[in-house]
């Protein structure tokens, strides 16, 4: 170690290094920075203090008795439509329909369904069929980056939709009287809540929890 230096114990991985100030008069301490091969030369960088506001951070990530409030009742409202969603989920899927016991059929083959509603003569009622059951998953979408952090990406939430569709569509198969399993259904469902989330779930996710 050379006289008027100081080096601290991670230098060399990414750390500061502070040198200078050795002698009377001499010019102010600089901070040099080794980081992949580059040497930068520049004032010492402040801390960052936890809590405190950034610039261009949002406004529920600020702290503060508003924006702590304002995350409280976005995330009451959350849970609130979750429960109404699901009550909403069991009657639309898992009511019996007795009368249409020898008019469904399971459905096993990707795109069959769809094909089937997509030749129906009935413009209206091929787009409720197919409408009704991409609307059926937008709020898994939206829902799920608001009330589980870990579920803000894409993947995990279209992951988890789709097991949920499965699952509902194999009780209906095998629990429901008048009703069938239907794989278009799930991918439907699936296209929704993808859909919901990219357009507004992630937004909604990113305002409530900062990213690590």
């Amino acid at each position: 170690m050379t006289v008027g230096s100081e080096r601290t114990a991670g230098a060399g991985r990414g750390e500061p290094v502070r040198t200078g100030g050795g002698r009377a008069g001499g010019s102010a301490s600089r901070w040099h920075w080794k980081h992949w091969g580059h040497r930068r030369t520049g004032p010492a960088p402040a801390a960052d203090t936890p809590g405190a506001e950034r610039p261009g951070q949002p406004f529920l990530l600020r702290s503060g008795p508003l924006s702590v409030a304002v995350r409280l009742l976005v995330l009451l409202a959350g849970l609130v439509l979750t429960v109404v969603f699901a009550v909403g989920l069991a009657r639309a899927t898992l009511v019996p329909v007795p009368g249409a016991r020898n008019l469904v059929h399971p459905n096993y083959h990707l795109g069959a369904s769809i094909r089937g509603y997509l030749d129906q003569p009935a413009v209206r009622a091929a787009a409720q069929q197919v409408g009704g059951n991409v609307l059926l998953g937008v709020p898994f979408g939206v829902l799920l980056p608001v009330l589980f952090p870990r579920l803000r990406s894409v993947l995990a939430a279209t992951a988890l939709t789709a097991l949920v569709m499965v699952t509902v569509e194999a009780a209906q198969g095998l629990l429901v009287e008048g009703r069938a399993f239907d794989v278009d259904d799930v991918l439907l469902n699936t296209l929704g809540a993808l859909l919901a989330h990219l357009v507004l779930g992630r937004r909604i996710g990113r305002a409530l929890y900062e990213r690590r």
